[in-house]
């Protein structure tokens, strides 16, 4: 396979795994009204705990007004609640409430489950290669991205 074709199927694969993560998504989501989007929050809080609207805005790589408005509406949702930070009270931390952790407890196939439990499949060496290869790409279109739109803030 020559190198154009095995990049072709490297961005086929990522494709895939983005509609299929999507799908799954989508079905879940329905099963407890709530966008994909509102449950990647649910499971970032579950996984890592409170964040900052900041740290969240960068894990999600999207910008601090947009995350506001899904923050926002979790808040109405009674999903999660805005807690101001203990170390710097300039910084507002955002909660997950008993209603949002039980909707990310309860959803048991989300899109970041299938890949994390088809990684542990994995041989630990070739998951060290891939966190290296794909934190360099992932360098790549952060620099592009930001070429792109020098304004983003996100």
């Amino acid at each position: 396979m020559g190198k154009n074709q095995a990049i072709d199927r490297i961005v086929e694969t990522a494709i895939y795994l983005q509609a299929e993560s999507r799908r799954l998504a989508k079905e879940q989501c329905a099963r407890h009204n709530i966008t994909a989007t509102q449950l990647t929050v649910l499971k970032l809080l579950t996984e890592i705990g409170d964040l900052s609207l900041s740290e969240l805005s960068k894990k999600m790589a999207a910008r601090n007004s947009t995350i506001t408005g899904i923050i926002d509406r979790m808040v109405a949702a009674e999903l999660v609640q805005r807690v101001r930070s203990a170390d710097d009270r300039r910084v507002w931390n955002i909660q997950l409430m008993a209603r949002g952790r039980s909707i990310a407890d309860d959803v048991d196939m989300a899109p970041w489950d299938l890949i994390r439990n088809s990684l542990y499949s994995l041989p630990r060496q070739e998951v060290t290669q891939l966190i290296a290869i794909l934190t360099k790409l992932a360098s790549h279109v952060e620099d592009a991205v930001r070429s792109a739109d020098p304004g983003n803030d996100a």
